[in-house]
Formats: structure tokens, C-alpha cells, sequence
């Protein structure tokens, strides 16, 4: 007696893989519009490429604190660039901290007139933080209006984050806007691939051997 297949899904086995691949293709579609998200975000702010020449004000440098390179603590360090009547606050890199909080890094500053390329920002990293009026060299972030309103310089509304090369010991390893991309593509397809394995186990599952005579 020969036998074969027959494809008989129970009610319960199709609910279940309905609600799975629903789920694994809303979760691939999310991830896929993260991509997306960050890959026009990476090519707006590279229309936002910026080229100053001025003077640094070192006078006026401040440390942000609690900035974490490579797994060691550090200080993003900012100083104003003098144009012709204004200020740009420069996020000019990262240093290393010393072995005490005591005494801060020296920052090499060039002097004279300097050439700086880098990316405009609009504002900087939010850092929660129990400072109110935050003044000195050291803070947990920058807010533009009020350093301007501490230091009476008048700054153009923008950080201008500093990507040109200079003699000044700063890591400027910054994080591009468009960084995980490739990530959120990958998991993506994963989810994609599991409501694919879902549907197979279905039809698998569903089959029943059944005799021929």
C-alpha cells in the first residue's frame, strides 16, 4: 500500500503563524525605517559642512565632562573661534582625563588665524544633570544662549564640530549620524527570515501522511 502527503492545517496552527509573521514583519519593517532614518540624517548634516577662518579664544575653553573614548574617561573640549564681530563655539576633540579630577588636561590651541572644517550642529547632547546655571571650565554640557549670556561674546547658534586636521593632541573620532545603519539592515532581514521560517514550519508541520490503496 502506497502512501503520500496531505496538506491539512489545524485552526490553532494558522492563527499562531498569522499572528508570528505579523509581528516578525512589523518588527523588519521598523528596523528597516531606522536605516532608513539614520541614512538621511547622515546625508542632511553632510549638506551642513561648514569652512571658518578665525582666532581661538583658549581664554574661554570649556571641558565637557564624562566623555568616554575606547573605554577611558575623558573631556570634549570647546573653545569659541573669533570671526569678524562674532563668535562659533568650536567642538575642537576629545582628551584624555588625568589620573585625578584635580588638575585639568593641557589643550594645545593653535594660534593666530586657523582654518576650520567641520559639520554645523544646532545643539549639543542634552546631559541630565543636577547644574543649574552651569559656569566654569568644567560642565556636563553647553547651551549656547547661556554661555553666551555668562561670557557677553555674541555666538552664531550653532557648534561647529570640528573635522579638519590640527597640531593640537585632540582625538576627533566622532560618531557619524549614519552609524548603524548596516545593523539595523541586518536585523531587519533576520526578522524577515523568521516570518519566512515560520510559514516553511507551517506548511512542514501541516502536512499529514495519509495511505493509498
Amino acid at each position: 500500500m502506497a502512501s503520500g502527503y496531505s496538506f491539512r492545517p489545524s485552526a490553532w496552527a494558522f492563527a499562531l503563524t498569522a499572528v508570528a509573521c505579523a509581528a516578525f514583519i512589523a518588527l523588519g519593517n521598523w528596523q528597516a525605517r531606522r536605516a532608513e532614518e539614520k541614512r538621511a540624517l547622515g546625508a542632511e548634516l553632510e549638506k551642513k559642512r561648514v569652512a571658518l577662518s578665525g582666532e581661538f579664544r583658549p581664554e574661554y575653553t570649556v571641558f565637557l565632562d564624562n566623555k568616554i573614548r575606547n573605554h577611558r574617561a575623558g573631556y570634549e573640549v570647546v573653545t569659541p573661534l573669533r570671526l569678524d564681530g562674532e563668535h562659533v563655539l568650536v567642538l575642537r576633540g576629545w582628551i584624555e582625563a588625568g589620573r585625578t579630577r584635580d588638575a585639568l588636561p593641557q589643550v594645545r590651541t593653535p594660534a593666530g588665524n586657523v582654518r576650520v572644517e567641520g559639520l554645523a550642529l544646532e545643539h549639543l547632547p542634552r546631559v541630565l544633570s543636577l547644574e543649574k546655571n552651569a559656569s566654569g571650565k568644567v560642565r556636563q554640557s553647553l547651551d549656547i544662549g547661556e554661555f553666551a549670556a555668562q561670557t557677553g561674546l555674541r555666538l552664531r547658534p550653532y557648534f561647529l564640530e570640528q573635522h579638519s586636521a590640527a597640531d593640537d593632541g585632540l582625538a576627533r573620532d566622532w560618531p557619524r549620524p549614519d552609524t548603524g545603519v548596516e545593523k539595523h539592515e541586518s536585523y531587519s532581514l533576520q526578522w524577515y527570515s523568521f516570518a519566512a521560517l515560520a510559514v516553511a514550519l507551517f506548511i512542514v508541520l501541516s502536512l499529514r501522511r495519509v495511505a493509498q490503496g
